[in-house]
């Protein structure tokens, strides 16, 4: 395999505290690394440096094949806020966004002659395939309207969009920075099967362990500053890291031995040192470096008290909710029983937050009742991330809560005890909360969930911005949790590690509740789907093979162009429309002769999108 990167000697430091010195690799065509390592110890940073983004702190060197295209995703992706999805996707793609952007100009101004060099233009550089293409893959990661603003666009569809941007440049060498943040499982798995065919090469950071387990044959772990190499999955890299740690510890217990000995010999006769051998004496100094090694890291310990939790905890009868003519729960009966841990999935905007809601009482159904225990302590770890003051430091957050916290073991500990259990040592507690980096500020939310000692602990999207060592942790803490568990993840493994069964939120308010792991019900969705399409082909009616439509071989006249160009304008318009109507009647605040008056331009706008998609269709078959 030829080389695609040659890195030698790189390094980098921020003040005082050293993230790598001197690491070199070398990266072959085909190979698909994952970077693996503690939130905090470079691993963003190194990224940076391999795509341009930053650089090395004394010199080294970094070589790509000639030639060869190298594409970066980022963490946050920077867009032009005012500009429509379609325009940033464009405006990203080089020589041919500047011929598809004249060629749009032309037919906007009605140029015959322009339009007609444009168009020769588009032939040239194959166009007409690029312009498919992103419409392709734009609808693959769920991205549908086309002329919405990038300032509009959720965190999840803007991390689509990078993602989009990425794969549309085609490049051989692929870069990413956390590519499943803020992604629903669809996608992921869409990304996922995608890296798996794809004949490029890549450099990926993620948490997201099946992601990782699928796509790379090959781990990189940064170590102590080091970088250390493992062929194989994920499920390999476990077992030669816990080889390597075993190697390493045979070593250093060996060079003990041999310090005590060497010191015995160096403190012999303390006033004759000079006359010893003096490359015994470096060779003692050197060993001594060897022998104080120590290959334990410094992990999150959870550590916290669970409130008692009594026989009734949370009790659904009948729980119904709606948002305008949008049921998001259809009459919900359940039970939760002690110790229980479920797993909510299901697509986005399926009603996953509003449950959530209603069940920590943030919401009032409309029909039915909840009833909680009087023992119920809820803890809810939201999506959004923690919530401060401006100005407001580590320890004046946590302060806030309590000066002290309850351990599992009856007994209680300062608050700054507790932070630097969470990874927050004395020289950090005077830091603003606002200049902590992702994973810190996650971890400090965590620290001031559990801190409250819940009894019921609810967690929306946990994994996003842990690194897989504090994952590993939290997964421990959750498999032992002394009361019940409610979690929304994207996180496949996560899922499977921590709960019993499933609540499937689909459509129109239903919750089925699966007994099982994610993966399980994954396996098991895939056997109805294949049952259910074995039966449609068996009923379907047999019919003579029909003789294959050609391709007209006439151009579109003039006139047809503009119309077609007009339909691809008009379309993205009128869904913009119906989604914003949509919008309007699930929000509940409309009165009745407003939902009537909605209701009937929804059915006018579904009306003429079927009558202007067909004539598209037409036209687009010339």
């Amino acid at each position: 395999m030829a080389s695609f990167l040659q890195v030698e000697n790189i390094s980098k430091s921020y003040g005082d505290k050293v993230l790598f010195r001197n690491i070199s690799f070398n990266i072959n065509e085909g190979d698909k690394i994952a970077l693996i390592a503690p939130n905090g110890t470079g691993k963003s940073s190194l990224l940076k440096i391999l795509a341009g983004v930053d650089s090395s702190d004394r010199g080294g060197e970094i070589k790509f094949m000639r030639d060869i295209k190298v594409a970066f995703l980022d963490q946050n992706t920077s867009f032009n806020p005012e500009r429509t999805l379609y325009d940033e996707v464009y405006s990203r793609l080089g020589a041919k966004s500047e011929i598809i952007r004249r060629y749009e100009d032309a037919i906007k101004r009605g140029d015959e002659k322009a339009i007609e060099r444009a168009m020769a233009e588009m032939d040239a550089a194959d166009g007409w395939n690029v312009e498919q293409k992103i419409k392709q893959v734009l609808s693959s990661l769920k991205l549908t309207r086309l002329d919405q603003k990038m300032g509009e666009l959720s965190g999840g569809e803007a991390k689509r969009a990078a993602i989009a941007l990425m794969l549309l440049q085609d490049a051989d060498f692929l870069i990413m920075d956390e590519p499943t943040n803020h992604l629903d499982i669809d996608v992921i798995e869409y990304i996922e099967s995608y890296l798996q065919k794809a004949r490029c090469t890549l450099l990926m950071v993620t948490h997201d362990r099946y992601f990782l387990d699928r796509v790379c044959n090959t781990i990189y772990e940064l170590d102590r500053g080091e970088l250390h190499s493992y062929r194989g999955n994920y499920s390999e890299f476990l077992q030669k890291r816990e080889e390597r740690y075993n190697n390493m510890q045979a070593g250093i217990d060996k060079a003990r031995n041999l310090l005590r000995r060497e010191l015995e010999w160096i403190r012999s006769t303390p006033q004759a040192r000079t006359g010893k051998a003096r490359y015994r004496v470096n060779a003692f100094y050197d060993l001594k470096e060897r022998a104080s090694v120590s290959l334990g890291s410094r992990s999150v310990a959870i550590d916290v008290a669970t409130s008692r939790l009594g026989g009734k905890i949370i009790d659904c009868e009948d729980v119904t909710l709606s948002f305008g003519e949008r049921r998001m729960l259809d009459e919900f009966s359940y039970k939760f029983s002690r110790y229980e841990k479920v797993g909510i999935v299901g697509k986005n905007g399926v009603g996953k937050s509003t449950f959530l809601n209603l069940m920590t009482g943030l919401l009032q159904p409309e029909r039915g009742k909840i009833e909680r225990g009087e023992t119920l302590r809820i803890g809810y770890y939201r999506q959004q991330g923690i919530t401060f003051k401006a100005g407001q430091t580590v320890l004046e957050l946590v302060q806030e809560i309590a000066e002290t916290v309850k351990t599992a073991d009856g007994g209680t500990i300062s608050v700054t005890s507790m932070l630097n259990r969470f990874l927050f040592p004395a020289e950090s507690l005077n830091k603003r909360v606002e200049i902590l980096s992702g994973g810190e500020q996650r971890r400090l939310y965590l620290l001031t969930v559990l801190m409250h000692n819940p009894n019921f602990l609810i967690l929306d999207e946990p994994t996003n911005d842990l690194d897989i060592l504090t994952l590993n942790i939290l997964e421990e803490y959750l498999q032992s949790f002394k009361g019940c568990l409610l979690i929304v993840s994207h996180d496949r493994y996560f899922l499977d590690k921590t709960v019993d069964h499933l609540f499937v939120f689909r459509e129109g308010g239903v919750v089925k509740d699966f007994v099982g792991t994610y993966s399980e019900y994954r396996e098991y969705m895939r056997e109805v789907e294949a049952e259910e399409s074995a039966k449609a082909k068996a009923a379907a009616p047999k019919s003579e093979p029909q003789p294959q439509r050609q391709r007209s071989q006439r151009r579109l006249s003039y006139k047809e162009q503009r119309e077609l160009e007009e339909l691809e304008q008009l379309l993205p318009q009128l869904e913009s429309q119906k989604a914003q109507i949509e919008q309007k009647l699930s929000s509940g605040e409309l009165q009745h002769d407003e939902l009537m008056q909605l209701s009937a331009q929804m059915s006018e706008i579904m009306e003429l999108i079927e009558q202007k998609e067909m004539r598209w269709l037409e036209l687009s078959e010339i």
